[in-house]
């Protein structure tokens, strides 16, 4: 599992085994959002009155795997800062500071791992999810 974890670009071998050993079971979560949340990688709402204020992110949950996570991002969103390219990682760096950006791609990673850890599938880069029909 470690191995396939590491495929993830930003997620090495310290990162894979770090993440394997304190998750343990990923199907405890019930979603993605719930593994990000639990690491401290979402923003913290401060909303009243239908009006929906987001704020940094909450950095409640486990330190050391939120510090990995979001040092193995900054390495990827610094290699693709001097290269062309049309991903959605791009065009946040255009429009958002750099450490934001990291951030955001660290809360990616983190969801793309409780989806390889909870279905029992391998990375694929341009995986692209079955639309339901209607």
């Amino acid at each position: 599992m470690s191995r396939k974890l590491e495929r993830i670009p930003g997620i090495g071998p310290i990162t894979a085994s770090a993440l394997l050993a304190t998750i343990g079971d990923a199907k405890c979560f019930e979603n993605g959002r719930q593994l990000s949340a639990w690491m401290g990688l979402v923003p913290v709402q401060s909303s009243s009155g239908g009006k929906n204020n987001l704020l940094s992110i909450s950095k409640r949950g486990d330190t050391y795997l939120r510090t990995l996570l979001i040092h193995g991002a900054r390495s990827v969103v610094r290699v693709m800062q001097g290269k062309p390219g049309e991903s959605w990682l791009h065009k946040l760096i255009g429009r958002r500071n750099a450490n934001v950006a990291a951030v955001a791609l660290a809360n990616k990673n983190a969801r793309i791992v409780w989806a390889l850890l909870a279905r029992d599938r391998d990375y694929e880069p341009d995986y692209v999810p079955a639309r339901a029909s209607a």
